[in-house]
């Protein structure tokens, strides 16, 4: 499992928790470089000689160019919450300012006021969710906020990366995801020959967390079947 910008093993507690009783899970570390392919080939040294793979949001682009560079040795391949395109210079932009305060110690605030709020579906546990993202973040620390804004600035589109999927894909997202939204999923879906689309109803860009039910059984029957 490599799990997104700015988040560890917890953005995937419910799914470890389950998935463990039967299969072996490995979390991947994407914190330590500032390019994908970078991060990519350091989880694939790191990883079994041939194995499923899931991303979940930069862990899913990370997991589009892991594919990419050793295509045999991935098995099944979830994409979740994600994006296969390149960054539009907007976004690269606007990671500037975000990247100068983090450098002037200013983390909680740009994690605060220009990331996470923008993260979920309205729900009960929206705040619960929430609290859980920004210790992620403070966890792992303004030296990884600004690698991985580097890395996401500079990913290549992997477009034609999964148009040549051979495997087994499940495409997931939550219903309300304005990161990467329903319908960027659905176009993977289709330009993926052997690939199923999975919505998460009352969800946004973190349905591992804000509906870990659902997904959790989803992931678990796809990948047993």
């Amino acid at each position: 499992m490599v799990p997104g910008m700015m988040c560890d093993e917890r953005i995937f507690s419910p799914q470890i928790e389950e998935l463990s009783q039967n299969l072996e899970v490995t979390i991947a570390d994407i914190s330590n470089f500032s390019s994908v392919s970078e991060l990519a080939s350091d989880v694939l040294k790191k990883a079994p000689k041939s194995f499923s793979l899931l991303g979940h949001s930069m862990g899913g682009i990370v997991a589009m160019e892991i594919y990419s560079q050793e295509p045999k040795r991935i098995e099944k391949l979830i994409l979740m919450d994600t994006n296969p395109k390149a960054e539009l210079d907007e976004v690269k932009l606007k990671r500037e300012p975000q990247i100068r305060e983090v450098n002037k110690g200013k983390l909680l605030e740009v994690m605060r006021d220009e990331m996470k709020p923008n993260y979920l579906a309205e729900s009960e546990n929206k705040r619960s969710v929430l609290n859980v993202c920004m210790d992620m973040a403070l966890t792992l620390g303004p030296d990884v906020f600004i690698n991985q804004s580097r890395a996401l600035q500079s990913r290549l589109d992997q477009q034609n990366t999964i148009q040549s999927i051979k495997i087994p894909v499940l495409i997931m997202c939550g219903s309300e995801d304005k990161l990467c939204p329903v319908e960027r999923h659905e176009m993977m879906h289709n330009m993926i020959s052997d690939s199923d689309l999975i919505i998460i109803n009352n969800a946004g860009h973190m349905p591992t967390l804000e509906q870990p039910r659902e997904t959790t059984e989803v992931i678990k029957e796809w990948l047993m079947r």
